[in-house]
């Protein structure tokens, strides 16, 4: 593809010439579609990660763990098979140099987000480090849009580039200090517990993040708080990104993240809100990150987990379309 570094996937399962009941028949390779309704991408990097991380393994695993799921969403009796996604491969990694593996991220996005202006994009990680070359990427590309980020996590991610690089811990910081987003234009839904220090959410409050905490969005309602974060953003930004770190959830739920914690998200918490934010016609871009396959259990419930969580977004979006006629 022209201007952008994204090649075949290491993994994809081919059709097998049966009708298209589950995900590996339903996606199709995006130089197949001339009007895709949604596109994926990888960006297999870890190396950019804080802990010892293998999140670089999660966009293969994440397709070839398609089998194992239906097109079709029993809960909201919605048929996904109409939907047309379509897979852009993965970005090009260098072996060693994190920086230019950054810059081949944020230059595909950027091609992405130009060559299909009103398609909804999703990146799958990598590690977090990604986020922020990929919505520097959609600035790039729509450098008058005011860009939103909603942003999922246990962690805050604004420690110091200065001190760690661009580094899985850095993206808001990143964007914030690089004037790609403002702070008060950040929201972070998911915070508990013990895993930010307070130099960090001084520096959060002084650049006006958004914070919520998994308990008070619990106390609220996940749904109720999720669609008021997603108006709140709506109202003062022109395109919204989020991003969803896979450490929000609890770690007797997801063994397979790089920096699992106690206290987080249940599954069906996060299922829950991906399908509001799909149904959300201002978000047009979303990645999901830090998910670390070597770290899984025996029966892979934490990729398990992750494709299901994708699958909720698209839901949301089928659901959209289908209220507008579709």
């Amino acid at each position: 593809m022209s201007g952008s570094w994204l090649q075949k996937p290491a993994w994809s399962w081919k059709a097998d010439g049966g009708e298209e009941h589950f995900v590996h028949q339903w996606v199709k390779p995006l130089e197949g579609l001339q009007q895709p309704d949604l596109i994926i991408y990888g960006a297999p990097i870890s190396r950019s990660s804080i802990s010892v991380s293998g999140a670089s393994m999660y966009p293969e695993e994440f397709r070839r763990m398609w089998k194992s799921f239906a097109a079709y969403n029993l809960d909201e009796d919605l048929d996904l098979s109409p939907y047309r996604v379509a897979d852009a491969g993965d970005v090009m990694m260098h072996t060693t140099d994190i920086v230019l593996s950054h810059d081949r991220i944020q230059a595909s996005t950027k091609y992405l987000a130009e060559a299909f202006p009103h398609v909804p994009t999703c990146m799958i990680g990598g590690d977090h480090s990604t986020t922020a070359c990929a919505v520097r990427g959609i600035k790039e590309a729509y450098p008058e849009d005011t860009i939103g980020v909603l942003q999922f996590d246990t962690h805050l991610d604004v420690r110091d580039p200065k001190e760690l690089g661009p580094a899985n811990g850095t993206p808001i910081r990143q964007l914030i200090e690089g004037e790609t987003v403002k702070g008060k234009h950040v929201v972070n839904i998911g915070l508990h517990g013990y895993f930010n220090a307070k130099p960090l959410i001084d520096y959060a409050k002084k650049q006006g993040i958004q914070m919520v905490s998994l308990n008070s969005a619990r106390k609220k309602g996940m749904i109720q708080t999720v669609q008021e974060s997603l108006m709140y953003l709506a109202e003062r930004t022109d395109r919204l990104y989020v991003t969803v770190d896979m450490d929000v959830l609890d770690i007797s739920n997801a063994p397979g993240v790089p920096a699992s914690t106690p206290g987080g998200m249940k599954p069906e918490e996060l299922f829950d809100v991906l399908l509001e934010v799909g149904r959300n016609p201002k978000v047009s871009h979303i990645d999901f990150v830090c998910l670390d396959p070597s770290k899984d259990s025996p029966v892979e419930q934490t990729v398990k987990t992750g494709v299901y969580a994708w699958l909720q977004f698209v839901s949301g979006l089928v659901s959209q379309k289908k209220n507008n006629g579709f």
